[in-house]
């Protein structure tokens, strides 16, 4: 074999073993994970963000809240998400503070009642009074786009991939409101003593309205002297419109409201951090 003839076969090794080398690179490794299967980096039992410390869950079973929905999309678009994988503003996934990540959760505006299945892959949103931010492409099929914020009800799904995605991928599609139950008519018993003639399903969720029936709930409790005097110590930290209220469970509720706005429930938000005030919820009823 001649010199000339060595050299380009040389050269053609040295050309395909980079071109392999860079097909190596060029295709993306998926993120590690733990022993359980989550992100192995994006799960710390704890992190700090703008002064602000969070505790990542232990477990995602059995969680579900109710609060206010934000979204995010092109300033982070193409950016390493908390999970090890690429923000896609135009992929259906979600940023949350405490979840362990990866996992999915079915988020339901409550002003519309359109509903989505999402990947929550990152970390967010770090403002005081946001339970989860959205991407563009969830924020747009939950109607949440032109609002900038909505009320939602949060609920995680056991599983690496949830069965109530129709297809089994995460292009979970928006559903209509539900209409409200219709009351089934059933007749008289025999018995001398009569029945109701009418009975009712299960009351339909009520859809937040606000200045009418959004409020925090600071506490329950079963004795009445005890709801009142947390809401004598909020009263005197100048919080304002706090009541105490008996549910059908028979529990004492004291919470605040009902908020005017989420400008409203932001500004409230502040006060109860400046007072002290942690654990606490929205509700709708």
């Amino acid at each position: 074999m001649n010199s000339a003839l060595l050299r380009s076969l040389l050269v053609l090794g040295m050309a395909m073993g980079a071109a392999w080398l860079v097909g190596c690179s060029s295709t993306p490794k998926p993120p590690p994970k733990g022993a359980d299967g989550y992100s192995k980096y994006g799960n710390p039992n704890n992190y700090e963000v703008l002064g602000e410390r969070y505790s990542v869950l232990r477990s995602n079973q059995g969680y579900k809240e109710t609060g206010i929905a934000s979204w995010y999309g092109p300033g982070f678009d193409g950016k390493r998400a908390s999970a090890g994988e690429t923000y896609d503003q135009n992929a259906m996934t979600a940023a949350h503070k405490t979840l362990r990540i990866p996992c999915y959760v079915e988020v339901t505006n409550l002003q519309n009642g359109r509903k989505v299945v999402l990947r929550v892959n990152d970390r967010g949103p770090f403002h005081e009074n946001r339970i989860i931010d959205l991407s563009k492409a969830a924020a747009e099929k939950l109607g949440v786009i032109a609002t900038g914020t909505a009320m939602v009800e949060v609920r995680h799904i056991d599983g690496d991939r949830p069965s109530e995605s129709p297809d089994n991928t995460l292009l979970a599609m928006a559903q209509p409101l539900t209409p409200p139950p219709v009351p089934r008519v059933v007749p008289a018993p025999l018995e001398p003593k009569p029945a109701p003639s009418v009975v009712f399903s299960e009351a339909a969720r009520p859809m937040p309205e606000w200045g009418r029936n959004v409020y925090v709930q600071i506490g329950a409790f079963t004795l009445r002297p005890n709801a009142e005097q947390l809401r004598s110590k909020l009263e005197l930290s100048n919080i304002p419109a706090v009541n105490v209220v008996q549910k059908e469970d028979g529990l004492f509720r004291v919470r605040i409201g009902p908020l005017a706005s989420v400008d409203d429930a932001d500004a409230l938000a502040a006060k109860l951090d400046a007072a002290g005030v942690g654990h606490r919820h929205m509700v709708v009823e």
